[in-house]
């Protein structure tokens, strides 16, 4: 019987082309994340979830009878109730590093948009205004090469942001990162220090209860006023209060930002208001690549549930789920 599996998001060719060989053992059934109605209806009988971004509360897995494993399109699992699902026997895997080339020229590319006023030049430019120049771009448009770039998080990502930045001509000493401890690598500094010396500071760190809030407006106000902020992990480690104050003030030159504390971010939020920064709605990792890689993960995983060998990647201590019992079959 065909494994049954609840993919949440909408699926392009490529997608359907590259999963069409499983036919014979996976019946995926897709829904779009803002479709709740089709959600709901396919949840009861899902054996696998693929998840995307929407939340999976409690609630919603206390719905899903049949559910053996919910499978993270990406590694952070903030957006899933992780506690209720190990309480209730159901596996919760991620995919670790999947998505790091994306996301990391997502970073270098938000990066460069921010120091070289991209939004900015292309919106006067469309309205004929790009020339004569603006003389204040000789005075604020930097290089990376040129730049300080301190990185908060130093996992697969940033490492990979170090090596892009590296070819691109910012010297070895001059590219900082911090963690939860002092690695004894040349370029870690605590934090209140890499933020005071960084031109360019990027996020790349989970959400969790001890990084919520992290950049607040104390630790704002350490960082140059010259200096960019660069987010690609989660929304919430950045006090946006704070971070708007600071930039509406002119004591941070901008900020590109690719998540937000409230997701979808609203088009009444304050930040996407101002001409100093750049935005991206939660896609740095979004390539037909990725998505390679992902379908890659998440069809192993199905493999090992069907055929009741160890899952890879559990965060949740749930390696081999057992199949609900007393439940009807779900229908074909």
């Amino acid at each position: 019987m065909a494994l049954r599996v609840l993919a949440h998001f909408d699926p392009g060719p490529k997608v359907l082309a590259f999963v069409a060989p499983e036919a014979d053992w996976l019946d995926i059934r897709y829904c779009a994340e803002d479709d709740d109605v089709t959600f709901y209806r396919e949840l009861p009988e899902a054996e696998v979830i693929w998840h995307v971004l929407r939340p999976i509360s409690g609630e919603d897995l206390a719905m899903a009878g049949r559910c053996l494993l919910v499978h993270k399109m990406g590694a952070g699992v903030n957006t899933v109730d992780v506690d209720f699902a190990a309480g209730h026997g159901i596996a919760v895997a991620n995919m670790p590093g999947a998505n790091a080339p994306s996301v990391a020229e997502g970073t270098v590319l938000l990066m460069l948009a921010t120091l070289r006023r991209l939004t900015e030049l292309d919106s006067a430019t469309r309205a004929g205004r790009g020339w004569p120049s603006d003389p204040s771009l000789g005075e604020t448009v930097r290089d990376i090469g040129g730049c300080t770039v301190g990185l908060i998080g130093y996992g697969n990502i940033a490492k990979r942001v170090e090596r892009i930045v590296l070819a691109m001509g910012t010297p070895p000493e001059q590219i900082l990162h911090t963690g939860t401890r002092d690695d004894g690598h040349p370029g870690w500094r605590k934090l209140p220090d890499l933020l005071a010396a960084s031109d360019i500071v990027s996020l790349h760190l989970p959400l969790t209860e001890h990084t919520a809030g992290m950049l607040d407006r104390a630790a704002l106000t350490l960082m140059k006023s010259d200096a960019v902020l660069v987010n690609t992990s989660r929304g919430a480690v950045v006090d946006e209060a704070a971070l708007m104050e600071a930039l509406r003030a002119g004591h941070l030159a901008g900020a590109g930002l690719d998540v937000f504390e409230t997701e979808p971010v609203a088009a009444d939020n304050p930040l996407v208001k101002l001409d100093n920064v750049v935005l991206t709605p939660h896609v740095s990792w979004y390539t037909a690549d990725t998505m390679r890689r992902y379908l890659e993960f998440a069809l192993d995983n199905c493999r090992r549930l069907r055929d009741g060998r160890e899952l890879a990647n559990v965060v949740n201590g749930i390696v081999f789920p057992n199949r609900p019992v007393n439940r009807e079959t779900p229908s074909q």
